[in-house]
């Protein structure tokens, strides 16, 4: 009894197929629009890739500071030299998402997995019916993965158009640099966006409803983000709610809650998503919902439903493509017999793709500052860091948390550019509880920003909260 049939080609469901097949399951997978989901063909893939041809723009911004000589001035027609190319960049990123999706495809297949091309939808809870263009067709299940995604939400004074007032799906299609764009949203995916528009010269204008940028992230890390982006001439309206977005010929216009209008060229909506829930029989095999619409799931990806398990962003638990992914595969270890770890969100790391970049893991500052875990903090500016001053950085920190007494490491900060690959010996500090001295006592390359990482865990050496705090404020 080992059929297992999986509704939705993302991290989530692409991952739990693989694993499944390793595990001799006869497996199916019915998605609607290609291997690897939201995250390869419209989201984490398309939107990283035009922040690597940003991340070019940037350093050579900064290559003045350097010593470097650039052709070109900034009154030129292509300032330092370099112009964008935007339809260009655009084919670029479609053709690499398109190509990672048929990687996907083609190794499922090369492992035995049957991949029908279909909107699929529980009947019940040991089959799975597919809507393809050839009709429906039938799937008995022992086990049924549910990974449907999400899908931008849309304001219904708001409604994109897919040329001038745009999702993040549909910003791709742009062929000629916007003359203003502005950004309604300044959570991760308005923070990335806005970030790396701003850095291939568009002027931007960003829309934030709170007091900060990244209302959800480390609040310094928000605070140097946004600051970083003032600096560099971007307009950010805080504490400014859109109401609605109206197109009149090549001009946009966003009308904010206090009356106040703002006026563009282009609108990109990042408002939040909506998880893929609806209509695909979730209440008649009794997968229960929560308020908002994701499936409700344990930490095995167990629904209310026995045999029917949940992974990726229909879930509501991180809307991350590593959360999603091991989500997936935690339901097939679990569905098919194998050893199984349950989901431990305390040691997931993320990371905010902007210039500078964001990461974090593990316990946060706003958890302390609660009162919610007892934890002692440092926080070490990267302006010191030797490497940090040869590549001309400005901006960032690395901020460590431990345990009073222990020294257990159980969270980190690090705001810097690539923070999303400097954040990993922090991630295994927390996941394998090291101490702050373990930690210290580690070598480090010099000159190096990881350096930074091992000397806050020095600084954060001591015996109890009364010293470590005496220390910390010196």
């Amino acid at each position: 009894m080992n059929r297992v049939v999986i509704i939705g080609g993302g991290p989530g469901g692409y991952e739990a197929a693989l694993v499944a097949r390793q595990l001799g399951g006869e497996v199916t997978l019915v998605d609607t629009d290609g291997m690897g989901g939201s995250a390869v063909l419209t989201d984490c893939v398309p939107s990283k890739t035009l922040i690597a041809t940003a991340e070019v723009m940037m350093t050579v911004k900064g290559s003045g500071e350097l010593g470097l000589r650039v052709a070109g001035r900034p009154a030129d027609e292509y300032a330092y030299g370099l112009g964008i190319d935007l339809a260009k960049v655009n084919r670029r990123v479609l053709d690499l998402a398109t190509a990672q999706s048929q990687d996907i495809h083609e190794k499922l297949v090369a492992e035995g997995v049957t991949i029908v091309r279909g909107r699929g939808r529980l009947n019940g809870i040991a089959e799975v019916i597919a809507e393809t263009e050839n009709g429906e067709q039938t799937f008995p299940a022992d086990a049924i993965l549910i990974a449907t995604g999400a899908y931008p939400r849309e304001m219904p004074t708001a409604v994109p158009d897919g040329e001038r007032i745009l999702t993040w799906t549909q910003v791709y299609n742009l062929t000629q640099m916007p003359e203003h764009l502005i950004v309604v949203g300044s959570g991760v995916t308005g923070a990335e966006f806005a970030s790396a528009y701003d850095a291939i010269g568009v002027p931007v204008t960003l829309v934030s409803s709170r007091k900060t940028v990244l209302p959800g992230e480390d609040p310094d890390a928000a605070q140097v983000l946004q600051d970083v982006f003032e600096r560099r001439g971007m307009r950010v309206l805080s504490e400014a709610r859109a109401q609605a977005v109206s197109r009149d010929d090549d001009e946009v216009t966003v009308t904010l809650a206090d009356g106040r209008t703002v006026t563009g060229s282009h609108c990109l909506m990042a408002v939040g998503s909506i998880p893929l829930t609806e209509n695909i029989g979730l209440a008649e095999a009794g997968v229960e919902v929560d308020d908002r619409g994701y499936i409700k799931v344990d930490r095995v990806s167990r629904t209310t439903a026995r045999g029917v398990y949940a992974a990726g962003d229909c879930t509501g638990v991180l809307a991350l493509a590593s959360v999603a992914a091991m989500q997936g595969r935690i339901a097939m270890w679990h569905a098919l017999g194998d050893a199984v770890t349950p989901l431990d969100t305390g040691i997931v790391s993320s990371n905010v793709f902007t210039s500078p970049e964001i990461a974090t893991v593990g316990v946060t500052q706003a958890q302390i500052d609660a009162g919610e875990v007892r934890a002692i903090g440092i926080t070490l500016p990267l302006s010191g860091n030797a490497r940090a001053k040869m590549q001309g950085i400005h901006d960032g920190f690395v901020k460590l948390f431990c345990l009073p007494v222990t020294g257990i490491i159980v969270g980190g900060v690090v705001v810097s550019p690539h923070a999303s690959e400097l954040i990993h010996p922090i991630t295994l500090a927390v996941a394998e509880k090291v101490t702050v001295d373990s930690f210290a006592q580690d070598f480090t390359v010099y000159p190096s920003l990881s350096g930074s990482i091992a000397e806050a865990a020095r600084r954060l050496h001591g015996h109890s909260t009364e010293q470590l705090e005496q220390q910390i404020h010196l």
